[in-house]
């Protein structure tokens, strides 16, 4: 059971997020032992307020302007939200100064449909122009030999922010030597993160949520100076790339992202 300070309640009526997610505001999250890895659970869990109220925040005070999300669920409009809210500010800035161009939006990849569609319907006429959902299966592979899983189709983009929060360990197709992640006692492992790692901007934040083997996988294999911190009151793991810029374009991003310093 999660207790709700009254700062997380200020902002959420500040920011509007109960109207936003249709959702009272609920302190009692607990969950059955199997919940979180019984296949034939498909009921969206209710809202981890203190979860997206932390997300909130940190889009907004990164200054966020792309994001790649694995999964999708209430934190989808928590980002479309923090998004509108950072170009309503900072839109004019981005388009003249910085070389964003997927500036402000939100690209989602799942593999149930049914999520999906649900997610999709809830997004507000005002912020469905900057979300955009891509369905990918999702299969299991190998990364440097170690047997994981990939989603078949990525969005091409390059965000400064990616959510790690998906896939569900029950939807990986095929298996390698018999091995496969469709076992409640096996874990999440992708690897998408690590394919794209060099594509990645100096600056670039990662939010693993849950998944802590996953995370520790990707820090083993990770091969560019990243930053570790895994908060286990939140269950949280958190990556961010911490590099010299590239040139300037990537310069003025960290600078406005993160400040001059």
């Amino acid at each position: 059971m999660a207790k709700i300070s009254p700062e997380v309640k200020k902002y959420i009526k500040r920011n509007s997020l109960d109207e936003l997610l249709q959702e009272e505001v609920d302190i009692d999250l607990k969950r059955g032992i199997n919940e979180s890895v019984d296949p034939s659970v498909v009921k969206p869990y209710r809202a981890d307020w203190i979860d997206l109220v932390r997300l909130h925040k940190l889009i907004r005070k990164r200054r966020v302007t792309t994001i790649l999300e694995f999964g999708c669920g209430h934190s989808t409009l928590i980002f479309a939200d923090a998004l509108n809210k950072n170009k309503e500010i900072y839109g004019d800035f981005v388009a003249s100064e910085l070389r964003r161009n997927n500036a402000f939006e939100l690209h989602v990849v799942e593999d149930m449909p049914f999520y999906l569609d649900a997610v999709s319907k809830r997004i507000p006429k005002h912020l469905e122009s900057n979300v955009f959902f891509t369905n990918s299966e999702v299969r299991m592979t190998t990364f440097a030999d170690r047997i994981c899983t990939e989603y078949s189709l990525l969005p091409n983009i390059c965000p400064d922010f990616i959510y790690l929060d998906g896939p569900s360990q029950h939807s990986a197709i095929g298996d390698v030597c018999g091995i496969s992640t469709r076992h409640p006692d096996r874990l999440p492992m992708s690897c998408d993160l690590l394919k794209i790692e060099h594509f990645l901007l100096p600056g670039t934040f990662v939010v693993v949520d849950g998944r802590t083997a996953n995370a520790r996988f990707l820090r083993s294999n990770l091969q560019r100076n990243w930053t570790y911190r895994h908060d286990k009151s939140a269950d949280v793991s958190l990556f961010e790339l911490v590099e010299k810029p590239l040139g300037r374009y990537n310069q003025a991003q960290v600078s406005f992202c993160l400040g001059k310093k």
